[in-house]
């Protein structure tokens, strides 16, 4: 992961760096999620945040998602992406990248990435992605950004997780999705920069990953109270 910031920091130096005859590079960091999640007797911190670094023609991105555990310390995801994206239309990039998982426990995982990401018809936000690897996987996301006021915004997602091959070590089954679906009402603080949000989110393990989670003791249907803030700058 400090390999990946480092290589940002480096893109970000290059954009002050380019000659001002040259197109104009650009740079920005989002936080979707930046939370704290509260259900049946458990507590965790989440995020989802993503820097960028290019121009017009490509973006370098670098992403980040992890749930850690309040109690036991821990962080039962971890998750980062070092992402190129390339214009295909004028409402979706390609995407092709590597994906690196680390959590506390269990194994870890190097993926590559193949996907697409942009806007669909009435501004859904749309991630597609294909993970390569001796355990491959899919994901499907959409978030939606619907407008009460001019200030208060409510979000629903759902993201689809869906392994395309036994990973026993991770309590993953081919075929046995992971579905999570969240709903959270934000207020803009500041031009849409600063928002914090209350909500919930909601995680179930289906088929037979959701057999392997519960082997472990876990649960394969959880609830969860939300507190948090998007960040955009």
């Amino acid at each position: 992961m400090r390999k990946s910031f480092a290589l940002l920091s480096a893109l970000s130096a290059a954009l002050f760096a380019a000659p001002a005859s040259a197109e104009q590079w650009l740079w920005g960091i989002q936080a979707e999620q930046l939370e704290w999640r509260s259900g049946e007797g458990s507590e965790a911190y989440a995020w989802d945040a993503d820097a960028f670094v290019g121009r017009d023609e490509f973006k370098f991105v670098l992403r980040s998602e992890a749930e850690y555990a309040a109690s036991p310390d821990k962080f039962e995801t971890l998750e980062n992406q070092l992402r190129l994206q390339v214009p295909v239309s004028d409402f979706f990039d390609a995407v092709a990248g590597v994906r690196y998982d680390s959590p506390d426990e269990g194994p870890r995982r190097t993926y590559g990435v193949l996907g697409l990401h942009g806007l669909a018809k009435q501004w859904f936000e749309v991630d597609a992605d294909l993970y390569l690897s001796e355990y491959p996987a899919a994901r499907f996301e959409v978030e939606y950004e619907g407008l009460i006021t001019n200030r208060i915004i409510f979000t629903p997602s759902i993201e689809l997780d869906i392994p395309l091959a036994d990973d026993e070590a991770t309590g993953r089954a081919a075929f046995g999705p992971k579905l999570e679906l969240g709903g959270r009402l934000s207020y803009d603080l500041l031009d849409r920069a600063v928002a914090p949000y209350i909500g919930v989110h909601w995680e179930r393990t289906l088929g037979e990953s959701g057999r392997l989670v519960r082997s472990e003791g876990e649960d394969d249907d959880v609830v969860s109270f939300v507190v948090g803030m998007r960040l955009m700058f």
